[in-house]
């Protein structure tokens, strides 16, 4: 790390939809000379493995209301002033130029301290309805930064559309050559997110298996599923015949997305991006219980150009799955199509941008 440049101290939730912006930021900042920390808890750490390991990584204690027992619950609050406790110290030591927040409880802490100390702060929202606490934090930060447009805001708050930021490794690939459906091997890639999704593995597998013979012989997937649903999702594609990879997680995401013709995914965020930036044809299943339905929002851009379609949970059945599956994979021409019009839909130049915010900020120096 350039022990000389200005600080940014970035702080971001347990998920890959938080993560994965928010180290394409960190690899940008740092080719730019600045200092990068990265401020989340044990969730988000786990996270950290392709971060450049020059970004120090300070864990803070946050916790969520969501989950847990009344007594777990009634700790939250002690644990999240703890963290915001352990931020402060940290920031009177080594004082951040700007801190990011990408959304998250991990997040508080960081921003918390750094409403307190008057820090020039700024929060990115990936999805196109604010997360609660991107939503407690917009009016207290000098810019909110959009990942999805339009983005629902809170009244009299303004923003700044920008894209979501994609990691190094999928902006490599941007417009990688798109290898559209016909008689050779098919790579179907199935995401359920970060933590892989149950509805995907109870659906997609006898969906494909489900498929005219002409298509089922040709067809390879790569399946992410949860811990609970791996032994039976590859027993069941392993007695059907299927050549399948399951794993939980993929750390090569962006190589199979570039070999695949076909994804099947949750629309998050970061898929969404990831989508765009490499140009693949998808069916999106938004997940139903996700906050205010900002799944189906994300996924709007990607369907409204032809590019994805959306399946609701509600309707998300195999028979449904397999004739829209086929229906895909038997025209190249359409599938061909569809990958132009996600390649339309990016936005590579989302970590540029970003930057130029984060420069911006850290230039004016804001104190209060």
């Amino acid at each position: 790390m350039n022990s000389s440049g200005p600080l940014m101290v970035i702080a971001a939730g347990g998920t890959g939809g938080h993560m994965f912006p928010a180290q394409a930021l960190a690899e940008a900042m740092l080719r730019k000379g600045w200092r990068v920390k990265l401020s989340t808890d044990a969730r988000g750490a786990r996270y950290t493995g392709a971060f450049p390991h020059v970004v120090e990584i300070e864990q803070v204690k946050s916790a969520t209301f969501a989950r847990g027992g009344i007594l777990a619950r009634l700790a939250v609050p002690f644990r999240i002033l703890g963290g915001v406790l352990g931020a402060w110290v940290n920031f009177r030591r080594d004082r951040p130029a700007v801190v990011v927040g990408f959304g998250g409880y991990p997040t508080i802490p960081a921003l918390a301290a750094a409403t307190l100390m008057r820090l020039p702060r700024m929060i990115h929202e990936q999805n196109g309805v604010l997360g609660r606490v991107n939503q407690v934090f917009a009016r207290r930060v000098h810019k909110v930064a959009c990942g999805t447009w339009p983005t629902v805001l809170p009244d009299g708050v303004s923003a700044e559309p920008v894209g979501n930021p994609v990691r190094g490794a999928i902006a490599d690939r941007a417009g990688a050559p798109y290898i559209a459906p016909g008689d050779y091997p098919m790579s179907i890639l199935v995401m359920g997110g970060s933590q892989g999704a149950r509805i995907l593995s109870d659906v997609v597998p006898p969906a494909i298996v489900g498929l005219p013979s002409e298509l089922r012989r040709n067809i390879r997937v790569s399946h992410q599923a949860r811990d609970e649903d791996l032994d039976r999702v590859a027993t069941y594609y392993a007695e059907e015949g299927i050549p399948a990879e399951v794993r939980n997680f993929f750390n090569d995401v962006p190589q199979r997305l570039t070999e695949a013709q076909l994804v099947i995914a949750r629309s998050g965020a970061s898929t969404v991006a990831d989508l765009s930036i490499i140009g693949r044809p998808a069916i999106l299943v938004p997940y139903a219980a996700a906050a205010a339905d900002h799944q189906t929002a994300n996924a709007r851009g990607l369907v409204d150009a032809g590019a994805a379609v959306l399946i609701p949970e509600g309707k998300f059945h195999v028979d449904a799955l397999s004739d829209t599956i086929a229906l895909i994979l038997s025209d190249p021409d359409g599938a061909l199509a569809m990958a132009r019009a996600a390649l339309a839909q990016g936005h590579p130049d989302a970590t540029d941008r970003l930057v130029a915010l984060v420069e911006e900020l850290a230039i004016g120096g804001r104190t209060q």
